[in-house]
């Protein structure tokens, strides 16, 4: 898996753009996303979550695996199939691990005290979405080589970004109309 610095954060919840931290995950060249210390921070702090204490290298570790529990599971509902139990299984432990959220005096959630406070954290809300009538908005995107899980608020989306994988299901069209494909 190659490393790549460029986060994606347009997949509708934060559970959902941890996942996003691999791109083209089904393609030939998975681009890992979250791959360093420094781009677990800046994911962090896009999603405001930055933690009281600085994540280190076992953060990282565990984020990637918080990513890799979620997947099935948003792939699952998204399916509309059973989740595998071991998988949820797996989320319970973490979210035995969570902690309330506190409110500051101006309404604002009180930060993590630690990175794996902030995974916590979007395990909840993962939890929370696959568990609620949202997870019947769950998509995979239709470019094969990404199926990036995104929320479709509008029923209407076929990409998880008309920009990025629409562009490119239109240029392979262009591609194969040219060539005589169609």
């Amino acid at each position: 898996m190659r490393p790549n610095p460029a986060q994606r954060f347009d997949t509708g919840a934060v559970w959902l753009d941890l996942l996003a931290t691999v791109g083209s995950a089904y393609g030939p060249d998975p681009v890992d996303r979250m791959g360093s210390v420094e781009l677990l921070v800046q994911w962090l702090e896009h999603e405001g979550l930055s933690p009281v204490a600085p994540p280190g290298p076992d953060d990282v570790v565990r984020a990637r695996e918080l990513r890799e529990l979620l997947r099935p599971l948003g792939l699952a509902a998204a399916a509309g199939r059973a989740p595998d139990p071991a998988h949820v299984d797996a989320l319970n432990a973490v979210l035995a691990r969570d902690t309330p959220i506190r409110l500051t005096a101006g309404l604002a959630a009180e930060p993590p005290a630690t990175a794996a406070d902030a995974l916590t954290r979007v395990a909840r809300q993962a939890a929370e979405h696959l568990a609620g009538p949202t997870a019947a908005r769950l998509r995979t995107c239709d470019d094969h080589d990404c199926a990036m899980l995104y929320d479709d608020v509008t029923g209407r989306r076929r990409w998880c970004s008309a920009a990025v994988c629409g562009v490119r299901h239109r240029v392979r069209a262009h591609r194969s109309r040219a060539a005589g494909g169609e």
